[in-house]
């Protein structure tokens, strides 16, 4: 057995080394469509090499979306508090705006301030209460259709 392994690794090691290069890949997981839609910047360009790159050469993403619309002076995302007008139940919750399938929202009772804010997260799927006021909320999903992730689990 031994006499078969040393001879393996001799082989091995005598082997002619092959390097070979792999074809550079695009990171576009789709089809460009054809229409006047223009896909957002989310990649930046990168430091030069020998300098330390700035926010907006090194930021991707929501990072890079939120920082262009910080540069045009405006905001990316509403930072204004929901204005809740009634108190959601299980048959017709609060509705909440979101790109994604959950989000973390925080709950001041109804009507508004009646109690400390108490964070919780709430989805797409059924309705969650709040558990101190029992208000009940509902993610308003408004990301891509359900498959077109292909990066969430």
């Amino acid at each position: 057995m031994s006499f078969a392994l040393r001879s393996l690794r001799t082989i091995a090691s005598r082997a002619p080394v092959v390097s070979r290069t792999l074809p550079q890949r695009s990171f576009t997981a789709f089809a460009a469509l054809k229409s006047e839609h223009v896909e957002p910047m989310i990649f930046g360009t990168g430091g030069k090499a020998g300098e330390v790159p700035t926010d907006l050469e090194q930021a991707t993403g929501l990072e890079r979306f939120e920082l262009l619309y910080k540069m045009k002076g405006e905001e990316a995302f509403s930072t204004e508090p929901l204005e809740v007008t009634r108190l959601g139940t299980l048959e017709s919750p609060i509705e909440v705006f979101s790109l994604d399938n959950t989000r973390i929202i925080g709950c001041t009772g109804f009507p508004v301030d009646s109690h400390d804010t108490i964070l919780f997260t709430i989805n797409k799927d059924k309705p969650t209460r709040c558990p101190e006021c029992g208000g009940a909320y509902k993610v308003d999903y408004h990301g891509l259709p359900e498959g077109d992730h292909g990066h969430h689990h």
